[in-house]
């Protein structure tokens, strides 16, 4: 299975790599805040900081409430299309759990800057699981209606370059 998804979602991580390659430098949580950017807002341009951060914390929230077992919370990142395809949070936390193992609880993450996309952004995460397996993730967050940002979907797949 583990073949299948790399096969399937392997181009997906590199594109988004790709896209990141020309940034010097990555983003980690514990980083402090950078100087304000602002870049074009063209499909493929990097978010502002602000927008970064903003896209940055609701998958941190995702991640940390996955971690917790907290499906509420968990469940209110994501887009209001999500959480109708999906139907109620037990079920989301427990689709997560099967889905995503490796984002239960990581050791350590660390973000590239995010890259506009039409409707919202990409954000490239590289995901180090409790037994030091690095992981690439590529979070989809939509910009919502009252300017927040929710998780619309991920792809995930092993890191075939560097750990996390």
């Amino acid at each position: 299975m583990t073949q299948v998804l790399t096969r399937i979602l392997l181009p997906v991580a590199m594109a988004a790599a790709a896209m990141t390659s020309s940034a010097a430098a990555t983003e980690t949580a514990s980083a402090p805040a950078h100087p304000q950017r602002t870049h074009a807002t063209a499909q493929g341009a990097l978010l502002s900081s602000r927008e970064a951060d903003e896209v940055r914390n609701v998958i941190l929230a995702q991640i940390q409430a996955m971690a917790e077992n907290d499906a509420e919370r968990m469940f209110e990142t994501t887009t209001p299309e999500v959480r109708a395809a999906i139907g109620s949070s037990g079920r989301f936390l427990a689709m997560m759990h099967g889905a995503y193992p490796m984002v239960y609880q990581p050791s350590a993450v660390n973000f590239h800057p995010p890259h506009r996309k039409s409707d919202g952004a990409f954000q490239l995460v590289e995901i180090k699981d409790r037994n030091d397996q690095s992981w690439l993730a590529v979070f989809i967050v939509e910009q919502q209606p009252d300017h927040s940002w929710r998780v619309s979907g991920c792809a995930v797949t092993e890191n075939p370059w560097l750990p996390a």
